[in-house]
């Protein structure tokens, strides 16, 4: 089966939302150390912009989670592939992510780093599909909210595919 992929959101579209997130967080941790933790492999691409436009100093930590495999819904079983190198007591800590839809996998990994004591803990994602939601999520930073299509770029992909375009597509299967 081949794909076609549409395209959403332009590349212009999402480097000037990624802007505005990090004025917003600048703006929120005023005199204070931001940690983020990006949700590999897809979070890679939104971390590296958002890093670059915030203005308080970050640090960084990474982790692997996985509920997709080459599927293009999620499994519901949450598995950590790579657990943080750092520990988050008493840190400032927001977890960046490509997208949350169901919110199994963001619902466990938001409860598991609640346990571990940081100071304060929030969730910025590059894209929402609230219409897709059976787990409820905070999510405290939003690039868009996106209708519930199969979605790859900036970081998505489909079966490790797309990841490097530089906009986010419809994935159309022909």
């Amino acid at each position: 089966m081949a794909e076609h992929i549409r395209v959403l959101l332009s590349e212009e579209e999402v480097d000037a939302r990624i802007k505005a997130i990090g004025e917003q967080i600048s703006r929120d941790y005023a005199g204070k150390q931001v940690h983020l933790v990006c949700v590999l492999k897809g979070g890679s691409f939104f971390l590296c912009e958002l890093a670059k436009r915030i203005t308080v100093p970050v640090s960084l930590d990474f982790m692997s989670v996985s509920s997709y495999g080459s599927d293009t819904k999620s499994s519901g079983v949450v598995k950590i592939v790579k657990d943080l190198d750092e520990s988050l007591k008493g840190k400032d800590v927001i977890v960046v992510e490509d997208i949350v839809d169901s919110g199994r996998t963001l619902s466990y990994l938001m409860e598991m780093l609640r346990d571990r004591g940081p100071r304060s803990l929030h969730l910025c994602t590059l894209l929402d599909k609230p219409e897709r939601r059976v787990v409820d999520v905070t999510v405290d930073y939003t690039g868009f909210h996106i209708p519930d299509e199969f979605v790859v770029g900036y970081g998505l992909d489909y079966d490790q595919k797309y990841r490097n375009l530089p906009y986010i597509g419809v994935v159309e299967f022909e």
